[in-house]
């Protein structure tokens, strides 16, 4: 079988707290290296013994899921971002994010190292994962502060397809055959909220939605074939908080048909993601996988409850174009999302038994 798999998942998992205390220690880096390792490889006999076709390093050499770009790609500084985190309650999480103060250029590789060293560790299809081409402006881009190394957008474009171009054309380079892009800027387009704070930006949301699919696809245009992309969507995940809410409607026709991509991975774990009405829009060369297990709860869902909610996505998209995964990864920031390492691999196990019941 070729990616993505009937059961699948985002990529980051719980940090174990040995690596998190070791980050907070006077370890030498070649210690830490040595750590890391060893707790990598139990993380990939996680994933394989729950029955994961798709292999990651869990992300644990990065503290938050975007910040290996920043470090190989020149033009960020470090500063507090924008945005801010939510949880049920309404209590709020601030955090630093990398914003555009020069001339964005890739110095290394992005992924390359954490593929190099899957592909040493299992015979199963490794998955890298980075962020969305779009977010290094949504996120990214500040006013007042980056347009004044970039005050035409055009260009500033450009230099992010060409990084991502650069990037995905050295994995497949070596050996990368499953590339997974995380998105949380077009989500939150979906919400009124953020559609008014980017409107005040500057911005047309609407049409910014349609320009963000074009730098996409400009952004994976030189992909070689054989090469699986995936794009997660995601309205926030910070130590189970989230950004954003609101269905698909506002971007579906838009970006479910045109952004050049073989699989979507689609938030659909609490009702703040709305129906599957807008799945109608996906366009018949990809395949949907369906985030229906939450991450940012420990609470075990139904097993027959997934496979009715499958079944009512498959009225939208023929159900031998669907899979199923979690919503999200468990550890977008290295802190973690509330749960125990055991929480984690039982809805891991629970995503892998619900798609053998489905499709096997």
């Amino acid at each position: 079988m070729t990616p993505p798999f009937r059961a699948e998942h985002i990529g980051s998992l719980l940090r174990p707290p040995e690596l998190r205390a070791a980050r907070q220690s006077s370890l030498s880096e070649e210690a830490l290296t040595e750590l890391e390792d060893r707790l990598i490889d139990e993380a990939i006999l996680g994933q394989e013994r729950v029955g994961l076709r798709s292999i990651t390093d869990g992300e644990y050499r990065r503290s938050i899921y975007f910040g290996h770009f920043a470090r190989a790609v020149d033009g960020f500084t470090e500063m507090e971002a924008a945005s801010v985190f939510k949880d049920a309650d309404g209590q709020e999480l601030r955090y630093l994010t990398p914003v555009v103060t020069g001339k964005l250029e890739r110095k290394r590789g992005i992924a390359t190292g954490e593929l190099a060293y899957v592909q040493r560790r299992t015979n199963r299809t490794p998955k890298v994962t980075l962020p969305s081409p779009e977010s290094q402006h949504f996120f990214r881009f500040r006013e007042g502060i980056s347009d004044r190394v970039y005050p035409d957008l055009d260009e500033f474009f450009e230099d992010v397809a060409r990084v991502y171009c650069e990037e995905l054309d050295d994995l497949a380079e070596r050996g990368a055959t499953y590339v997974q892009l995380d998105c949380v800027s077009v989500p939150l387009l979906c919400d009124p909220k953020h559609r008014e704070a980017f409107r005040a930006r500057g911005y047309d949301p609407d049409r910014f939605v349609s320009r963000y699919v074009d730098l996409f696809n400009e952004a994976v245009r030189t992909r070689p074939a054989g090469l699986t992309l995936g794009v997660h969507f995601c309205r926030g995940n910070n130590q189970g908080k989230w950004l954003g809410e609101g269905g698909y409607e506002t971007v579906a026709e838009e970006v479910f048909s045109r952004l050049d991509a073989d699989a979507l991975f689609l938030e659909y774990d609490s009702e703040r993601a709305g129906g599957f009405s807008p799945l109608q829009h996906v366009s018949k060369d990809k395949q949907v996988v369906l985030g229906l297990v939450s991450t940012k709860t420990p609470m075990l869902e139904s097993e027959n409850e997934l496979m009715r909610r499958v079944e009512d996505a498959s009225r939208f998209v023929p159900l031998e174009r669907l899979a199923l995964s979690p919503q999200c990864g468990f550890a977008s920031t290295e802190a973690g999302n509330p749960l125990t390492p055991d929480d984690q691999w039982r809805k891991l196990e629970l995503v892998v038994r619900t798609a053998t019941r489905i499709w096997d």
